[in-house]
């Protein structure tokens, strides 16, 4: 089958679209609508798009979009290991450190699919000495504590989904994560730590991440200035980098594991950058759970009917809305407290990957593509920026997450009723409220409504549902990509910013950089 990559403005259906009736949320919605609006999204997750402002017209149409645009066959394409990523002339093969591929991918006469499974059979097996103590501390104590130290996409996926599952870790060892250059942040954690028992795991795929590597150095001077006797710093460090970066070569660490350039940073939680913490932390076990999910999800991702693939139809319903509504934010409400850094990571998956204003040929689109995200959990959320969402002049879509169970069995009953169904209770309320408003004669306490919402909903948050949840939004983001026309693999907007800083650390500023530096160093 021939693929063509079109600028979404040349599709048929975009153009249908455009002259096609809007549909109201409050006319529309009712409890026939809830049930038939939704979709499987794999491992026990759903998607429900009721509260959204679409209907079976705009769907049909949507479906046409997908099929002219080819989106399924795209993402067959990424998993047959196709350079898609076409700014680094890259594969992009994230679906291949979960299993999730057509056929195994070979690049340079090595075997990629059976590298990655690997590397994360060699992250289980290191984990498994750890807990068991046959791998000890440099002066001969058992780790306890584990902290992972690195950027972006080297921390901000790993530690979401360690807040996320860290209920269910057995055997435990604490977790913490070293990420901003400030010093504060390594000081904050290192004041609290037992060195003789604390395993730091570096990563930098490059191996020359400077944030990153000014961090180890500020590690190893403190671990110097302890004076522990036999302490060596090295010996309680292993590093995750690509096999060609500095840090593969040096045997002082405890052990190395590899990642490669086909796997982007804020895609890389489900290789070694994340097998290495969370199986360290919560046991190899729950991260092989966690990986099953998202393969779930990442099959789900293959149906070609939009009613039978969430991601499919969430990333579909997201391109309607920035470019036919024009609602170019995107709020995500977890209502769980577990995923209270899950929102953090979506910023840099989906602003990071579809933040771009050029198609993949290099040419200036005129529409618009990815949206700004942002959210916290619920209910703290509602007591926050709400009021925004419910009364401002702009209108910003919720995509809410919610598990009818809490992961611990233990809760309180209090005024009649339990915390978590409390919760869920302020959860269901606010969807409701968003989209049918309320008429009042005073003004200040009239709710318009219309404002569009979805729901992913599970029994519980397993590391299965996270597996889940995290596939559904990385398929989301290419779905989306791919429809507009964009590379969603590569992010020039961030290698610009350590172009500048560097010259600035080398006194090599222009006017404008020398002036800033004056300000502030």
């Amino acid at each position: 089958m021939s693929i063509n990559f079109t600028n979404l403005d040349k599709t048929e259906s975009f153009n249908q679209l455009l002259t096609t009736p809007l549909c109201s949320i409050k006319s529309e919605l009712s409890p026939e609508r809830i049930k038939k609006y939704s979709a499987n999204a794999g491992a026990g997750l759903v998607y429900n798009f009721a509260g959204k402002k679409v209907n079976d017209n705009i769907l049909e149409l949507l479906q046409k979009l997908a099929d002219e645009q080819q989106l399924v066959e795209k993402y067959k394409m990424i998993l047959n290991g196709d350079v898609v990523n076409t700014g680094e002339k890259r594969m992009v093969l994230h679906h291949q450190t979960r299993g999730m591929k057509i056929d195994d991918v070979v690049a340079d006469g090595q075997n990629i699919t059976e590298f990655y499974a690997g590397e994360k059979q060699k992250a289980f097996e290191f984990a498994k000495k750890v807990h068991n103590k046959e791998i000890l501390g440099s002066t001969g104590k058992p780790f306890d504590t584990v902290v992972q130290v690195g950027i972006g996409g080297s921390d901000l996926g790993p530690r979401a989904i360690y807040l996320a599952l860290r209920n269910y870790a057995k055997p435990v060892m604490n977790a913490h994560f070293i990420a901003n250059v400030d010093p504060d942040d390594a000081n904050n954690i290192l004041q609290h730590l037992d060195f003789e028992t604390t395993l730091f795991v570096l990563v930098s795929k490059s191996g020359t991440t400077q944030e990153t590597l000014t961090n180890q150095k500020f590690v190893i001077e403190k671990m110097n200035q302890a004076n522990i006797s036999g302490l060596n710093p090295l010996k309680h460090f292993i590093s995750v980098t690509s096999a060609t970066s500095p840090l593969a070569s040096d045997s002082n660490y405890l052990s190395s594991f590899f990642i490669d350039d086909n796997i982007g940073g804020r895609f890389s939680s489900s290789s070694a950058v994340g097998a290495c913490i969370l199986s360290l932390s919560l046991g190899p076990e729950i991260f092989e759970r966690f990986l099953n999910g998202a393969k779930e999800a990442d099959k789900i991702a293959l149906n070609t009917n939009i009613f039978e693939n969430a991601a499919l139809v969430d990333a579909l319903i997201g391109v309607y809305e920035n470019n036919i509504l024009k609602m170019t934010n995107t709020a995500v409400i977890p209502y769980s407290e577990s995923m209270t850094r899950f929102p953090a990571h979506l910023q840099q998956l989906d602003m990071e990957s579809n933040g771009k204003s050029v198609n993949r040929f290099g040419e200036q689109v005129n529409y618009s593509t990815g949206p700004s995200i942002f959210g916290e959990p619920g209910t703290n959320s509602q007591h926050s920026f709400f009021q925004y969402i419910h009364q401002a002049t702009s209108i910003i879509p919720v995509q809410f997450i919610g598990f009818r169970n809490p992961q611990i069995d233990a809760d309180l009953e209090y005024q009649g009723s339990t915390s978590g169904k409390k919760l869920n209770a302020n959860l269901v309320a606010q969807m409701t409220a968003m989209g049918l408003g309320k008429d009042d004669t005073n003004k200040n306490k009239n709710f318009a409504g219309e404002r569009p919402t979805s729901l992913l909903h599970a029994d519980k948050l397993t590391p299965e549902i996270m597996g889940a949840i995290l596939a559904h939004f990385e398929n989301k983001v290419m779905f989306q990509g791919f429809t507009w026309n964009i590379n969603s693999f590569d992010q020039e907007g961030v290698q610009l910013g350590k172009v500048l800083a560097n010259k600035v650390l080398n006194n090599e500023m222009d006017d404008i950089l020398a002036s800033y530096a004056s300000i502030m160093i």
